[in-house]
């Protein structure tokens, strides 16, 4: 067992090699370039700052005291509120869809195997093109989404859905959901794929109807894949950027924290405050993320 475990690490070492390479030590120096007031234009000349970019306090001769810093910005905890609710409603919206074209599927029809395949098409466009592809159908203009509802009597006016304040996050779903449900399908699938049938049939010979099966049987053995998948999910819409970035630019309903960080480290000149943006960024998906695998009680480790 020793020799295996040398075996596996052994394996593992170019992997790991790389991963702290190309991710770690850019973390760490943001990490510490978040404690400092480096700027783009001569980041030599920073000056360490300590807490100054997340929270300080300062005072005036006449008394007042003014608060700043990351913690006390308002467009930062709207750019985290925004980021939560765009990931818990997609992720929401994705599973639960993603479990019925899983369901539908895996059942047996003829030319399974073009649908399965048809099926992933929008997962494989690149996030910029789909974007981009949307951004004109939705479009007040010339859009065919507003053509289809106006001529379906569904709207009166059109609607210009990326740019108005009631409807730029619902666009920014719509697409995100239409292009990542097949991934969390496929992944259902996959689990799907792997359950016994001969426990669906005993249900089935036990007087079980289709939902019984599917609620008593189906979803408990399939729940730890799911979960899996939903973790997977979430963590890649936490750091939502390019779809808001190409869809809603400098829109505050749907800045995101990505969006956030990306605009001061490069955009604002202002790369220490970016720097923050960036660490609290992965503090909070890391937090989110092991708060959901304790709820879950969800194992990695391959056991129960």
């Amino acid at each position: 067992m020793r020799r295996r475990v040398r075996t596996a690490w052994l394996f593992l070492a170019p992997m790991l090699f790389v991963l702290a390479t190309v991710a770690g030590w850019p973390f760490l120096r943001t990490v510490y370039y978040s404690f400092t007031d480096a700027s783009l234009a001569d980041l030599d000349a920073r000056q360490w700052v300590g807490f100054d970019n997340y929270f300080s306090v300062l005072g005036l001769p006449s008394g007042r005291v003014l608060y700043d810093g990351l913690l006390v910005d308002p467009v930062w905890w709207r750019a985290v509120w925004n980021t939560v609710r765009f990931a818990v409603l997609s992720v929401a919206c994705e599973t639960v869809l993603g479990m019925v074209v899983a369901l539908a599927l895996n059942a047996e029809f003829p030319g399974r195997g073009i649908v399965r395949a048809a099926i992933l098409i929008p997962w494989a466009i690149p996030t910029i093109v789909s974007a981009k592809m949307w951004q004109w159908m939705l479009n007040d203009q010339f859009g065919i989404i507003n053509a289809v509802l106006l001529s379906l009597g569904l709207i009166h006016a059109k609607i210009a859905w990326t740019a108005s304040a009631d409807t730029a996050m619902i666009a920014v779903l719509i697409v995100d959901i239409w292009k990542t449900t097949p991934f969390m399908a496929l992944l259902i699938l996959a689990a799907l794929q792997m359950l016994p049938r001969e426990i669906v049939d005993v249900a089935r010979l036990d007087g079980a109807n289709p939902w019984q099966v599917f609620w008593w049987v189906t979803l408990p053995l399939i729940r730890p894949a799911v979960m899996v998948a939903v973790i997977f999910r979430a963590l890649d819409a936490l750091r939502i950027f390019d779809l808001i970035y190409v869809l809603t630019p400098n829109n505050l309903q749907t800045k995101s924290m990505s969006v956030f960080a990306r605009e001061n480290l490069f955009e604002f000149d202002k790369f220490a405050y970016g720097s923050a943006a960036s660490t609290l960024l992965f503090l909070i998906i890391g937090l989110l993320t092991i708060a959901y695998i304790r709820i879950g009680r969800l194992s990695l480790d391959g056991g129960r």
